[in-house]
């Protein structure tokens, strides 16, 4: 059985994190705009995409609505980037 890391910033946090700056940035947002349409503080936007605080799957969609995508979206997007991230690099010589 394969040990999960449970390390807030492992690898795949990275990537998560990477992503919602993205969509963020996509969406021509500052993280004071999205703080404000979730109702919270810019810190909160700030820790969440440096890694220091994670988002439950409630407070995940919430952000993806603010910014103007859905959860399923977003869950595609991250799928796609952990499979390309888990790959190992096509060596040629």
């Amino acid at each position: 059985m394969k040990r999960l890391d449970k390390s807030i910033h492992g690898a795949q946090q990275k990537v998560l994190c990477h992503i919602l700056q993205e969509c963020r940035a996509a969406a021509g947002l500052r993280q004071e705009d999205v703080a404000k349409l979730l109702g919270r503080p810019q810190s909160f936007v700030s820790k969440y995409e440096s890694g220091e605080r994670r988002l439950d799957i409630l407070e995940l969609r919430a952000v993806c609505k603010a910014v103007g995508t859905n959860l399923q979206n977003f869950i595609s997007r991250l799928e796609k980037a952990l499979e390309q991230s888990s790959k190992p690099p096509n060596r040629t010589l």
